[in-house]
């Protein structure tokens, strides 16, 4: 190939080491992932801490006048809801706080300058949000086993929609940090959107005993698939056919990426 010809397609962006930068997307999502392990006390430790007091509260106040919900235990039955929120609330906020973090220091140019397409920014940004959501899944399933003896009806399915979560809301969290340009920005979409989605998704109850209305509005929320999808996985037991939480979830999740792809290979609110 002639002098000539190899500028020609530099110029036209071809990249000499393949059509994917391996070493660019592991090094993005390692920096992702030691972001949240350097401070695990904040971003591992303290979900974990919340969730098992949400479940002692409600146990406190509600458990021991409530039956069983579904035809479990109430605990059992509120268990799988929270651990989702508790993953989902994190994957957001794992991948939302690094770019706002890094678009308020000015440092958002080291991630946007080495050779990386918006696919490999995405893949490496939602690596972290995974990673964490998977993580505190995992401290939170070892927990009720520990405390409620409840293990998952279905360990696979359980880790399917723990993924899921976190990658649509990791990709929420991408889209979201793109948008604002400063943190109050960020905290009125995490108080207005990402906690209402998680709140009334069926999180602490069955949409079941809603009235009409509020079911409806409920079952076109994606988090409520998540939730149900969750729930069968780890009781058996859910409001949708897992079948039609899968199908949602999965579609939820590749329209939020395909979102955040789309704003991060135009470098849309990255780029002067």
């Amino acid at each position: 190939m002639s002098q000539n010809e190899t500028g020609f397609q530099l110029a036209l962006g071809e990249r000499r080491f393949g059509r994917v930068n391996w070493l660019g997307l592991q090094t993005l999502a390692g920096r992702e992932i030691t972001r949240f392990l350097v401070v695990w006390t904040q971003t591992l430790l303290a979900p974990l801490v919340t969730a098992a007091l949400f479940l002692l509260i409600f146990n406190l106040a509600i458990g021991p006048r409530r039956g069983d919900v579904m035809g479990v235990p109430f605990l059992q039955f509120l268990a799988p809801g929270i651990m989702m929120m508790t993953v989902i609330q994190n994957a957001f906020a794992n991948t939302s706080s690094s770019l706002v973090i890094s678009k308020v220091q000015g440092n958002i140019v080291d991630t946007l300058m080495p050779p990386l397409s918006g696919l490999e920014i995405l893949l490496g940004y939602l690596a972290g949000a995974m990673v964490r959501g998977v993580v505190i899944a995992l401290g939170i399933a070892c927990g009720l086993a520990v405390v409620l003896g409840l293990f998952p009806a279905h360990p696979v399915l359980a880790l399917l929609f723990v993924t899921l979560g976190a990658v649509f809301l990791g990709g929420l969290g991408i889209v979201a940090g793109v948008f604002a340009e400063k943190f109050d920005q960020m905290a009125a979409i995490t108080n207005f959107i990402v906690t209402p989605l998680a709140f009334l998704s069926g999180t602490f109850y069955s949409v079941a005993a809603l009235p009409p209305v509020l079911r409806s509005l409920s079952q076109v929320n994606p988090v409520f698939y998540l939730i149900d999808g969750l729930r069968f996985a780890m009781i058996g037991t859910s409001d949708a056919p897992i079948g039609l939480s899968i199908a949602v979830c999965l579609l939820a999740s590749c329209s939020i990426c395909a979102l955040a792809w789309a704003m991060l290979q135009r470098g849309y609110r990255l780029k002067p």
